[in-house]
């Protein structure tokens, strides 16, 4: 479904949920946004579903390229992880809004593999993680994971959700945000 929207559409449709949340960003408003008229939407076959796919696709391209850095970078595992997440929460800030209306279920699969795949977050998510946190276990720069999937899965919620509802829940600043959630995190994760 994704596929067929108009990728001109996004920014707006983007703008369209910032300003209105996603229960009350109609497809009359993103095609306002947009630049564009509800009706030529419609004719596209273009559904407000249909540009969420679209906006989650573009949010797991944009998720990957910020994370690539860290996963080629030189230095500890530690270091790179830091930079990993660090991207992670980058990535949460410019997207509040979206992750918010992906959020919800039933919207949340984006985030999810099959309860038949034990129940992870998808690896398009946690994979970059997961390599970094088998690479500083490797280096003795962080802690060995009995399962380093799970504790990719278990880390960028701990992260996301948690950074997210510090920046729209309580009003915090990204820095004070990613500083918050970072420090205990790492502490976790440090070998000793």
């Amino acid at each position: 479904m994704a596929s067929v929207v108009d990728p001109r559409i996004l920014p707006g449709a983007r703008r369209a949920i910032e300003l209105h949340g996603w229960q009350d960003a109609t497809l009359e408003r993103i095609a306002a946004e947009a630049g564009t008229s509800r009706m030529t939407l419609h004719r596209r076959g273009i559904t407000r579903e249909a540009i969420l796919a679209a906006l989650a696709a573009s949010l797991e391209d944009q998720y990957r390229d910020a994370l690539w850095p860290a996963l080629t970078a030189p230095g500890t595992g530690r270091a790179r992880l830091e930079q990993a997440l660090e991207a992670l929460c980058a990535v949460a800030d410019e997207n509040l809004a979206l992750m918010a209306a992906l959020g919800d279920r039933p919207r949340d699969a984006i985030f999810h593999e099959a309860p038949s795949d034990g129940g992870l977050t998808r690896a398009t998510f946690t994979e970059p993680v997961e390599r970094i946190l088998r690479d500083g276990a490797a280096d003795g720069s962080l802690r060995a994971f009995e399962d380093p999937a799970e504790t990719a899965t278990v880390l960028f919620n701990l992260i996301g959700w948690t950074y997210r509802h510090l920046r729209t829940g309580h009003g915090w600043t990204a820095e004070r945000a990613e500083r918050g959630v970072l420090s205990i995190a790492l502490e976790g994760l440090t070998s000793s």
